[in-house]
């Protein structure tokens, strides 16, 4: 230990200094400019204090982060990020080719990690027993449904349930990060999956999406730079089909940040490929037609990008006390003020209400029971059993997310 507080004072004037200073801290060429993070002298100084907390490896769930790398949003309504491009999914139970409507949930998947804040920042660890929950309004008339809850502690899991009944697709899901200090970056490893439905098609049965890792560079020196890493897999047991997923991660002397390379199968036979960047274009290009050459465009972030689904939540007047943004107003509040003294005030009264009530249910014996999933065959599901007719649904997910209040 002594060892890392003599790295840690050795690299206090490195990381004192404002990042960017110098030739080697230059932004990557193929680097957009909101990709980094560039910290001011107290920022830099804040890190230096935060190395003297770490050691390679270590779990980094017990380390209080300073505010200013907080991205101002919980967890559970970023996950929402994939909830923005719904009309990649809408319609795809109408496609016969199997192989078509399995492209079309990648389509809805990949969409979604284009969306970010800009530079490196982390989205706040939700509490146990936070939810976030919201209504989607599409042009059409139709609505979509959306509820997220922290239903663990320790571990830290967070589940969350997506639903349009007049589009026909559900989606559940859970989220279970753990993230490791390895030296000059953070890991994340993004351990959970999605799981999607075709109401139109129940032949299909799920489809079952893992998530690729997350890396922060740069946290001691150079530039800092979010990246997605490793593989994710999607899978369709009931046709057949599976896709494999490389999340690149740039090498130090070359290579491209944001690039994915992928490949299709149906059984033992390959039936397509997917390549591109996930910041920028990606492409779909089909074993059926190699003679074609073509590749058929499935997310295009300057051409579909800014067409994200609004979504409606509610005034935090309206909300629960541990509703996402009411829970974190105050902190919220003080980070886009950059007050970030403030901000550590705010954390800091949440975490310890927190302590406090995880103190009292221990005193009396309580469990923390979630409001909306329950655990089942091992996985976290909403309590809800959804009507077949659309819009019995739409009232019965309606009624559910937000109970009508009681008579007076």
């Amino acid at each position: 230990m002594m060892g890392l507080f003599n790295q840690a004072s050795s690299l206090t004037q490195k990381v004192h200094r404002p990042r960017g200073n110098s030739d080697e801290d230059k932004m990557p060429e193929d680097t957009e400019p909101d990709d980094t993070s560039i910290l001011d002298e107290n920022e830099g100084s804040i890190i230096a204090s935060l190395i003297s907390q770490l050691r390679v490896g270590m779990d980094l769930s017990k380390v209080t982060f300073p505010t200013f790398v907080l991205e101002p949003r919980s967890m559970l309504e970023r996950i929402t990020d994939f909830m923005s491009h719904p009309d990649l999914l809408f319609g795809a139970e109408n496609c016969d080719d199997s192989e078509e409507r399995f492209i079309r949930v990648l389509q809805y998947y990949l969409a979604g990690w284009h969306i970010k804040p800009r530079g490196v920042k982390k989205p706040y660890n939700p509490v146990l027993g936070e939810f976030f929950r919201c209504r989607y309004d599409y042009p059409d008339g139709s609505q979509g449904f959306y509820i997220a809850e922290q239903v663990s502690h320790h571990p830290p899991i967070s589940a969350f349930y997506y639903v349009s009944p007049a589009n026909k697709v559900a989606i559940v899901g859970e989220l279970r990060p753990k993230s490791k200090f390895l030296g000059n970056s953070v890991s994340t490893n993004m351990e959970g999956e999605n799981r999607v439905y075709l109401l139109g098609r129940p032949e299909d049965g799920e489809y079952v999406i893992s998530m690729p890792n997350m890396y922060a560079r740069g946290i001691l020196w150079g530039k800092m730079v979010l990246e997605l890493g490793d593989s994710c897999t999607a899978r369709n047991d009931r046709n057949g089909y599976f896709a494999d997923i490389q999340f690149k991660t740039k090498g130090y002397f070359s290579g491209t940040y944001n690039a994915i390379a992928g490949r299709i199968r149906r059984g033992n036979t390959d039936t397509g490929e997917i390549g591109g960047k996930w910041s920028a274009v990606m492409e779909y290009k089909s074993v059926k037609r190699p003679q074609s050459g073509e590749k058929r465009v499935l997310f295009d972030v300057d051409k579909d990008g800014q067409k994200i689904a609004p979504k409606f939540v509610p005034p935090e007047e309206h909300q629960d006390p541990n509703e996402s943004r009411r829970l974190w107003t105050k902190l919220t509040k003080a980070i886009i003020a950059k007050d970030m003294e403030a901000a550590t005030e705010a954390k800091t009264a949440v975490e310890e209400s927190q302590r406090e009530l995880r103190r009292v249910r221990e005193d009396s014996g309580q469990k923390h029971i979630p409001r909306f999933f329950h655990k089942k065959n091992g996985r976290w599901v909403p309590k809800l059993r959804l009507p077949e007719d659309p819009q019995e649904a739409v009232t019965a997910v309606q009624n559910w997310i937000w109970p009508p209040a009681p008579p007076f």
